[in-house]
Order: C-alpha cells, then sequence, then structure tokens
C-alpha cells in the first residue's frame, strides 16, 4: 500500500480523477474537506486505503502552533482521518469546541497542536500531511509525520 507521496495533488472526497483539484479558496475558514491524494502523472488516485483518507482544514495562520504551521499552506492543515484508537474515520469537526472528534468512541484532536489528544482514548495524535500549493493546487510536501491507524492488535 502507497501513503500519499510528495508530489501528489489532493483531489476531495467523493470525486474521481476527473474531479477538480482542491485549491486552497477551495476550503473556507474551519470547513472539514476529506480528500484522497492524486498521483499527478499517472492521473490516479493513490492507493484508496481507508489509511490514505485525508481531513482538511483551514485555520488563520496566526492560531497555529510553530510546527503546525511550517506544515501548512495557507493555514491549512491536513492530517491522517484515521483514528489511532480503532481505525474508525474522524470525520466530525466540532466547531464549538475547536476540536476534531471520531464518532465511534469519542477520541478528541486538537488540529491547530499538532492533533494532539484532548479527550478520549486515542493513544498517539493523528499523523499529520505537510500541505504546500504546486500550480495554484493544495500539494503533498511530505509524508505523514508517524504511522497511520490505529494501534496494533497483540495476542489472542
Amino acid at each position: 500500500m502507497e501513503r500519499p507521496q510528495p508530489g501528489d495533488q489532493l483531489i476531495e472526497l467523493g470525486t474521481d480523477t476527473g474531479g477538480k483539484l482542491l485549491k486552497p479558496g477551495d476550503l473556507a475558514p474551519q470547513d472539514l474537506v476529506l480528500a484522497w491524494a492524486l498521483d499527478p502523472e499517472k492521473k490516479v488516485l493513490r492507493d484508496q486505503s481507508r489509511l490514505n483518507m485525508v481531513v482538511l482544514i483551514r485555520f488563520d495562520p496566526a492560531t497555529l502552533g510553530a510546527a503546525e504551521a511550517h506544515m501548512a499552506s495557507d493555514g491549512i492543515v491536513a492530517y491522517s482521518a484515521v483514528c489511532t484508537h480503532q481505525q474508525c474515520w474522524v470525520t466530525d469537526w466540532l466547531k464549538s469546541a475547536q476540536v476534531l472528534q471520531c464518532p465511534c468512541h469519542q477520541s478528541q484532536y486538537d488540529l491547530r497542536h499538532g492533533a494532539r489528544v484532548v479527550g478520549g482514548p486515542a493513544p498517539r495524535p493523528l499523523p499529520a500531511l505537510p500541505l504546500k500549493v504546486s500550480n495554484a493546487a493544495l500539494t503533498v510536501a511530505g509524508p505523514f509525520t508517524s504511522r497511520v491507524g490505529g494501534e496494533q492488535q497483540t495476542g489472542a
């Protein structure tokens, strides 16, 4: 399984390879967008494993932690959309609490500060995906910062 690679472009979840590439202007402040990485040479989506889904959200750049600001593009941060607890998709943006919440077991992540866990059973932050803008489109600038997915299951 191949994870998003540097140079990949991001395309909104639910669209196919003929869909519109995501540009910074496509993300309104604090509107959550789910995306897949698109191999720009082959014009195909990177392995559509559930572990490759990415969550994007735009913040005021002044509100981001230093590490997040370095990996963000125009205030847009990207993280794995897979909970580090039981691998559910983390898709609920709780605007009033300013956290991303997993609908399965209510783990909560602070996306402005490294997607650190601020509630629930998740054992570690969501992996970040560094971004840049290339040819006006949101582009992957580097690999996920840590292993994607839930905790390893051991024994029977």
